[in-house]
């Protein structure tokens, strides 16, 4: 019986072969170079909603042996600005938020405007409780609710080697390295670049077409 049991399970795998390569094929990409990721919070709007499943580019900054944390080659630097997914062991889950300084940047906020390396940010009203924040060449959409938030100074900081800081754009409304500290680099799993698709969680999760293949920034 145990040998029928063994050539029949063979037989099963020869039959089925395609299929089996196509499935370790599919979850070794996931796995090392692009996945897609669900947002459950509002920590990164206007920039990102609930509801949207975000595109990973998991090799944009280094390339993984499938199903492991070895790296095998760092394919690219981490930049300010850029929307990263973050294994947090502070936070014990995974993480969505925007690089706002990397290793060797002096810091600041003081009444939730930056600074840094001593340039002050710009604000400029884009909407209710929206506004573009510009600073250092980059510019984007960030979210100030007037919510009480005792996270919207700090003093200044150093950013240290191989870490970041890294924020939400829902910046009184977003938990990140003003609570968890710098995020390690090691702990980052990739960049974020686009919405493949949005369910709308206040409208019977019916797809939001306006979000389809938005890009980041």
């Amino acid at each position: 019986m145990r040998t029928e049991a063994v050539l029949n399970l063979k037989q099963s795998v020869k039959n089925n072969l395609p299929f089996i390569l196509f499935m370790v094929l599919l979850f070794s990409f996931r796995s090392s170079v692009a996945d897609w990721y669900y947002v459950p919070t509002g920590s990164m709007e206007p920039t990102i909603q609930v509801g949207d499943r975000v595109v990973v580019d998991k090799s944009a900054y280094t390339l993984e042996l499938p199903f492991t944390d070895v790296v095998v080659a760092k394919t690219g630097n981490i930049n300010r600005g850029d929307i990263v997914i973050i294994d947090s062991n502070a936070a014990d889950t995974r993480l969505i938020k925007r690089v706002v300084a990397i290793e060797g940047d002096k810091v600041k906020l003081e009444n939730n405007v930056l600074f840094i390396n001593g340039e002050k940010a710009t604000l400029s009203v884009k909407g209710h409780n929206l506004y573009s924040e510009h600073i250092l060449g980059q510019t984007r959409t960030i979210a100030l609710n007037p919510l009480p938030s005792p996270a919207k100074n700090f003093n200044l900081i150093t950013v240290p080697r191989d870490h970041v800081l890294a924020m939400g754009d829902n910046r009184n409304n977003s938990v990140d390295s003003r609570y968890y500290g710098f995020i390690p680099i090691e702990e980052i799993q990739g960049k974020a670049n686009s919405v493949a698709f949005s369910l709308d969680p206040d409208d019977m999760y019916l797809p939001r077409k306006d979000r389809l293949f938005t890009s980041l920034q």
